[in-house]
């Protein structure tokens, strides 16, 4: 039976109906006493988005775990070169041929260098493995409060959520306990089980929001990040070894991106206050989840869906390429006049990224039938740089960014779009817990940034007066 509306419940229903009319009317006070005329930027020499004009980024602190190399500066001007990633110096892509050549799964290796600083030995990558095995399971306690209850619909949302929860399952985190020792094994337990978090929290979002059946399977400790992401979000659990491999090699790509990508400058923005590590990987993870962040796959996927749709024979180029020229004219797409999946902040002339996830990429899709969307992705990438530049004479060289493959190689993997922000995640926590240790380990000054205020100072005028 309902229970029955009294006057207060019948205030606060017609007070949110209200709210709607006056946050329009206050909205537009807001747009008014906000806005900044975008001359005052240049006028004040402010970097905004600590871009400098030239577009590279303002140099805010040194690091040792990774960088991303796409151009050389040359007399002031930036000098579009071949792209590169190095993880602690050593470039990505021995990583992923050494996985490949030696057959077996390099994530954990990764992330062990990227914490370490060096390549772990035969023995250590077994104890190492060990020990993230150790934490996949979460306890009962934990996924019932953390991820079962009131589950959000947005899964970025519900890992957030559930890293905050963990502080409470931390018998020492209220020690404000900063030591590199104990930001360790904390780190630890949050790689080792992020994945477990994000397979549970899709789940329970199918469960309480979809009404589909709860599927609640153990992660298996021996097993890989990737195949146990695979085993615990698939309905049957099961996975072939190029399906496994190929998500192993989304992990790797994504685990680190140099200290000035948003999310790892949040961690170590939070992690300059002294906050807890959850605090710094909540707040990591709650930047990536924005679109112009990690959510630049999900863009990817429906724009090329689109084109899919609305062009009538999209096997063949020329109906594609009109189509790519009508989104770059805002003719088409989401009309902001970007072709998703193409253009990178630092790569100039390629991601390598894009480069060995596209290698795989084809073969997931010979694997799975699906050769001739691969090959219209393949022809975004060589025929959308030329697109861009014809409309825009100053703009420099175009590539393919890794989030034009990333998206179908999740698709083709069968991994719902719920999760491929999530993922993004999974693979770039253990980058977040080396930012906050090396931000530790230096004790820099709290990060502050200054704002220049615009405003004339003004006399406090009485209520009575106004």
């Amino acid at each position: 039976m309902k229970a029955k509306r009294n006057n207060k419940d019948r205030e606060n229903e017609d007070m949110k109906l209200l709210g709607t009319s006056w946050a329009k009317k206050q909205a537009e006070k807001i747009r008014k006493v906000d806005y900044i005329d975008p001359a005052l930027y240049r006028k004040y020499g402010v970097k905004r988005g600590l871009r400098n004009d030239n577009g590279t980024g303002v140099l805010v602190g040194l690091t040792t775990i990774g960088n991303v190399h796409g151009y050389v500066m040359n007399e002031g001007e930036k000098q579009p070169i071949p792209g590169e990633l190095y993880y602690r110096g050593i470039n990505v892509r021995d990583i992923v041929k050494a996985d490949k050549r030696e057959h077996r799964f390099g994530y954990e290796e990764t992330a062990y260098l990227l914490l370490f600083g060096s390549l772990p030995t035969a023995r250590e990558l077994i104890d190492w493995k060990n020990r993230i095995g150790a934490y996949r399971r979460l306890s009962d306690g934990f996924k019932e409060n953390a991820i079962m209850q009131h589950p959000p619909r947005n899964l970025m949302n519900a890992l957030a959520r559930a890293v905050l929860f963990a502080y409470a399952y931390d018998p020492e985190a209220e020690s404000d306990d900063l030591s590199i020792e104990k930001c360790l094994l904390q780190s630890i337990d949050l790689i080792g089980s992020m994945p477990t978090i994000a397979a549970y929290a899709y789940q329970a979002k199918r469960h309480y929001h979809d009404d589909e059946p709860l599927m609640i399977r153990n992660p298996d400790p021996k097993k890989s990040t990737a195949e146990n992401i695979l085993m615990l979000t698939r309905e049957d659990g099961k996975y072939t070894r190029l399906e496994a491999e190929t998500l192993d090699l989304a992990l790797i790509l994504h685990a680190e991106h140099g200290g000035g990508n948003n999310s790892s400058f949040t961690t170590h923005v939070v992690t300059s206050a002294h906050s807890d590590i959850y605090s710094s990987v909540a707040a990591s993870i709650l930047s990536l989840k924005g679109g112009r962040h990690g959510g630049a796959n999900l863009r990817v996927m429906r724009q090329m869906e689109e084109i899919m749709r609305e062009v009538k024979d999209w096997r063949k180029p020329d109906g594609v390429v009109k189509y790519l020229e009508r989104i770059a004219d805002k003719k088409a797409g989401d009309m902001s006049g970007l072709i998703y999946g193409l253009g990178h902040a630092v790569y100039t002339i390629s991601d390598p990224r894009a480069e060995m996830l596209r290698e795989k990429a084809r073969a997931l899709a010979k694997e799975k039938g699906r050769e001739d969307e691969m090959k219209l992705f393949e022809l975004v990438e060589t025929k959308g740089p030329a697109i861009i530049k014809a409309r825009h004479p100053r703009a420099e060289d175009v590539c393919a960014n890794v989030d034009l493959y990333s998206g179908l190689v999740y698709d083709m993997l069968g991994i719902p779009k719920d999760l491929y922000t999530p993922l993004f995640a999974v693979g770039r926590c253990v980058s977040w817990c080396a930012h906050r240790m090396e931000e530790l380990v230096n004790q820099g000054p709290i990060i502050r940034p200054a704002y220049k205020p615009i405003f004339h100072p003004t006399e406090y005028v009485p209520l009575n007066k106004r």
